[in-house]
C-alpha cells in the first residue's frame, strides 16, 4: 500500500525513512511525532515542514527509535511530543474487511455448490411427481355457455355436474358416482373445452394432464407420476382429473416393443389400480380424451373405471351456426354479416376451424383498415382455412395459365353437367397452397351417407380436369396427379370396402392389420386370390 503525504500548502512531500526520522530526534529537529496507523506516522518539525514516514507494524514506535539510537530523554514530552490519532471508522471498516472478504468469498462459493448439489437432489427426488396443472377459481371460469354445437353432450356432462355439487343427494340412494368419462371424437372438437366447462360449471379444482406426460425413459417414472396424481386429486377432493390424449399411455397391452416390461404398460397398470382404488366418497371424476378409442385397452373402457362415453362428433349447421355465434362475441360485425349462411357453406368444419376462420377475418378485416368484420372477410377466410392464402406473387407462363384454366373449366362443367354433383362455389387459377388452381364444390347439406351415384360424380369431376387437356390441347400434363390419386383411392374403396361393384359383390377383400403401438394402419392381408385381385384393379 503507497501513503503519499501532502504539505500544508499542497505540494507533496516524499516519505521519509525510520532512520532519517531517528536522526531528526537525535538532532532535535522534530517538534512532534503522530502515529496515524500501526504502520504510518507523521512528523511535524520545528521549522513548519511535515512529512510521513513507515514504522514496523509488529513494535512500537519508540522501541523502533531506541533500537536506531534515540535515547529515553531525547523523546521526553520537553523535546519531542508523541501522540497516538485513533483510526477513523472507515479506516477500522477497511481493515475488517480485509481480513473478513477472502473468508466471506469462501463461504460464498461453498454455499453455492451446496445449493447446486441440494437442487440436484431435489430434481431427482421429483422426478416421479406429477406434471399436472391445476385450475382453481382465480383462473377464467369456462361454462357450459361457451360451448355450442355439443348439446346432447352437455346433457350427459351436465349430470357429472350435478354429481360433483351435491354427491351426497346421489349416496343416499345408493347410487355410485361415476368414476370416469371418456370424451371421444376428431380433432378440434372441443373435448378439451367440455372438460374444462365441467369443472367450471361445478366450481371444483381441475387438474390438466396429457398422457405422454407420464411417460418417460426410466422405469417406473409413469408410474410414479400416476400415484401422484391420483393423491393430489383426493387431497382437492371434490375435482376433476382431466388426460388429454390418453391414447398415449392407455393403448391395448402386450402389443408394445417392450412387452410386459413396457414402460407404457407399467403406467397403464398403475392407472388401472388407481381407478379401482377409489373410495365412493372421494368425490374425484376423471375425464379423458381421445380420438382413436378403438386402441385402447379393454380394461380401462369397462364400467368401473370409464362409465361414460360421450361423443362430440362434428356439428351440424346449427352447432355451426352456435359456435360462430360464440366466437364472434366481443369482435364487431357488419350489419349485413349472416352467420346462418357461413354455417351453411363450412360443412365438416369443427369448432377449431371455426375459431380460425373467425380469427383470419378479423385479421384481414384489420389488415384493409377495417372497423369491423364484414362478409366478404368471413368468406375469403373459410377459403383460407380451407385451402390456405393465395399465391398471387408466384410467376407462371401465360401457356401454363392456359392449360391450368381449361383445366378448372374442365372440373366445373362436368360438375354443373351432372345432377349428382355438388354445386360449384368457386373457380379461380390464382394458386393456393400447393395447387395451381382451384375448383371448390360446396355441398349446400351436411352429408353422413354417402351414395354411390354422388361417388360416382366425385370420381368424374375429378377427371374432368385431364378430359380437358386432352380435348382443348391433345395432351395430358402432370396437373391431374392429385385427382387421379383421389380417384384410385375412393375407386378402390368402393370395390374392396363399399360392396359398390355389380361384379365384385357386396365383399370386403383385405383385410386390414394395425400395429397398436404405432396406432396406423401399416399392412393388408390379401385374402383372395390372384384372379380376384386382376379383377378388382379392372
Amino acid at each position: 500500500m503507497l501513503y503519499v503525504g501532502f504539505k500544508q500548502d499542497g505540494t507533496t512531500q516524499q516519505p521519509l525513512t525510520i532512520n532519517e526520522v531517528a536522526k531528526a530526534i537525535q538532532s532535535g529537529e522534530v517538534a512532534r511525532v503522530t502515529i496515524q496507523q500501526d504502520d504510518l506516522i507523521h512528523v511535524v518539525y520545528k521549522s513548519g515542514k511535515e512529512a510521513d514516514s513507515n514504522k514496523e507494524p509488529t513494535t512500537t514506535l519508540v522501541d523502533q527509535l531506541v533500537s536506531l539510537g534515540v535515547t529515553p530523554a531525547q523523546l521526553s514530552p520537553d523535546n519531542v511530543i508523541v501522540e497516538v490519532k485513533p483510526p477513523s471508522l472507515l479506516s477500522g471498516l477497511l481493515s475488517i474487511l480485509a481480513y473478513t472478504l477472502p473468508l466471506l468469498i469462501v463461504l460464498g462459493v461453498m454455499w453455492f455448490i451446496f445449493r447446486q448439489a441440494q437442487g440436484s437432489n431435489n430434481a431427482a427426488m421429483a422426478f416421479g411427481k406429477s406434471r399436472a396443472r391445476m385450475f382453481s377459481g382465480e383462473h377464467p371460469t369456462v361454462t357450459f355457455e361457451d360451448v355450442a354445437g355439443a348439446e346432447e353432450a352437455k346433457e350427459e356432462l351436465k349430470e357429472v355436474v350435478e354429481f360433483l355439487k351435491e354427491p351426497q343427494k346421489f349416496i343416499q340412494l345408493g347410487a355410485r358416482i361415476p368414476k370416469g368419462v371418456l370424451l371421444v371424437g376428431p380433432p378440434g372438437t372441443g373435448k378439451t373445452l367440455m372438460a374444462k366447462a365441467v369443472s367450471g360449471e361445478a366450481g371444483v379444482p381441475f387438474f390438466s394432464i396429457s398422457g405422454s406426460e407420464f411417460v418417460e425413459m426410466f422405469v417406473g417414472v409413469g408410474a410414479s407420476r400416476v400415484r401422484d396424481l391420483f393423491e393430489q386429486a383426493k387431497r382437492h377432493s371434490p375435482c376433476i382429473v382431466f388426460v388429454d390424449e390418453i391414447d398415449a399411455v392407455g393403448r391395448q397391452r402386450g402389443a408394445g416393443l417392450g412387452g410386459s416390461h413396457d414402460e407404457r404398460e407399467q403406467t397403464l397398470n398403475q392407472m388401472l389400480v388407481e381407478m379401482d382404488g377409489f373410495d365412493t366418497d372421494t368425490n374425484v371424476i376423471i375425464i379423458a380424451a381421445t380420438n382413436r378409442p378403438d386402441i385402447l385397452d379393454p380394461a380401462l373402457l369397462r364400467p368401473g373405471r370409464f362409465d361414460r362415453r360421450v361423443t362430440l362428433d362434428r356439428p351440424d349447421v346449427k352447432g355451426r351456426e352456435a359456435i360462430l355465434k360464440v366466437h364472434s362475441k366481443g369482435k364487431p360485425l357488419e350489419p349485413g354479416v349472416d352467420l346462418a349462411t357461413l354455417a351453411r357453406g363450412t360443412p365438416g368444419f369443427v369448432g377449431a376451424d371455426l375459431e380460425n376462420m373467425v380469427n383470419e377475418s378479423a385479421i384481414l378485416a384489420a389488415r384493409r383498415n377495417k372497423k369491423a368484420i364484414g362478409q366478404p372477410e368471413l368468406e375469403e377466410a373459410i377459403e383460407r382455412v380451407v385451402m390456405g392464402p393465395e399465391r398471387k406473387s408466384r410467376l407462371i407462363s401465360d401457356e401454363e395459365k392456359r392449360i391450368i384454366a381449361y383445366h378448372e373449366a374442365g372440373h366445373a362443367v362436368v360438375g354443373n353437367a351432372i345432377a349428382e354433383a355438388d354445386p360449384v362455389q368457386k373457380v379461380t387459377i390464382v394458386g393456393r397452397g400447393q395447387a395451381g388452381g382451384v375448383t371448390w364444390f360446396r355441398p349446400d347439406e351436411d352429408r353422413i351417407l354417402m351414395s354411390r351415384k354422388k361417388m360416382m360424380a366425385q370420381l368424374a369431376m375429378a377427371l374432368g380436369g385431364r378430359a380437358a387437356e386432352e380435348l382443348i390441347f391433345d395432351d395430358i400434363t402432370s396437373g391431374a396427379a392429385n385427382d387421379i390419386e383421389q380417384v384410385t383411392r375412393m375407386a378402390r374403396a368402393m370395390v374392396t370396402r363399399l360392396g359398390m361393384s355389380n361384379e365384385m359383390g357386396p365383399m370386403v377383400y383385405g383385410q386390414k392389420e394395425e400395429l397398436i403401438f404405432l396406432g396406423r394402419e401399416i399392412s393388408e392381408q390379401r385374402d383372395y386370390s390372384e384372379a380376384v385381385s386382376q379383377q378388382i384393379d379392372r
